[in-house]
């Protein structure tokens, strides 16, 4: 029998990134795009979001029909000088994860070399047998199917051998599909069918008997 897999998002999910992360990642997202395709703001951030909307990843859709270079991109966008100021520490949250019997692994749609520094940060990196991350996928990022295909690969893992915590509701609608128990981190309270647990926040995994 083979040993639960828990799958873990990292912003949002693991640690709060919308209070100043995603604020100074927005901004750098947007100028990029301003200085690169030659855009004014309004258009980069409409572009921006655009892409998101559609693909659940700006680059993505900079990729396909910009030719943007990912790397190039990933490294401008991710620099994030005063980080170690930008991250919300969780109490207990190592203590959660240590105590969470199975394997654990990080899925996110963030370059490497930010998500082991924010695990790092969060005192968390040694939790985790894996960082999968967008380069990892393959920059076929959340939802889409394939990077999951190439986790579960990587991973040597079946969808129903693994369990999703994750704040995007598209990337928990496609680890449903795959077969995989769905856990919504979120303070909204309706539920879609998909999600088989909401929880506030990742210190509430406690109160799941899975």
């Amino acid at each position: 029998m083979s040993s639960k897999v828990y799958i873990f998002d990292l912003d949002d999910t693991l640690h709060n990134a919308s209070a100043h992360i995603f604020p100074v990642m927005s901004r750098a997202m947007t100028q990029y795009i301003m200085s690169h395709l030659e855009m004014d703001e309004l258009a980069a951030y409409q572009l921006r979001q655009h892409y998101w909307r559609i693909y659940g990843a700006t680059l993505k859709g900079l990729m396909r029909h910009h030719g943007v270079d990912p790397y190039h991109f990933l490294h401008e966008t991710h620099q994030l000088i005063t980080l170690p100021e930008m991250v919300l520490q969780t109490k207990r949250l190592r203590h959660i994860l240590q105590n969470l019997y199975g394997r654990k692994v990080i899925f996110t749609n963030a370059p490497r070399n930010y998500a082991l520094r924010v695990l790092d940060l969060l005192g968390i990196g040694d939790c985790f047998e894996l960082v999968f991350s967008v380069e990892s996928a393959r920059f076929h990022a959340k939802p889409s199917v394939r990077g999951f295909e190439i986790l579960l690969k990587t991973i040597r893992a079946k969808g129903s051998d693994c369990v999703m915590l994750e704040d995007n509701l598209p990337a928990l609608m496609t680890a449903k599909r795959l077969g995989m128990k769905t856990i919504w981190v979120s303070k909204r309270l309706h539920k879609p069918c998909y999600i088989d647990y909401r929880i506030n926040g990742v210190l509430a995994l406690t109160h799941i008997k899975l």
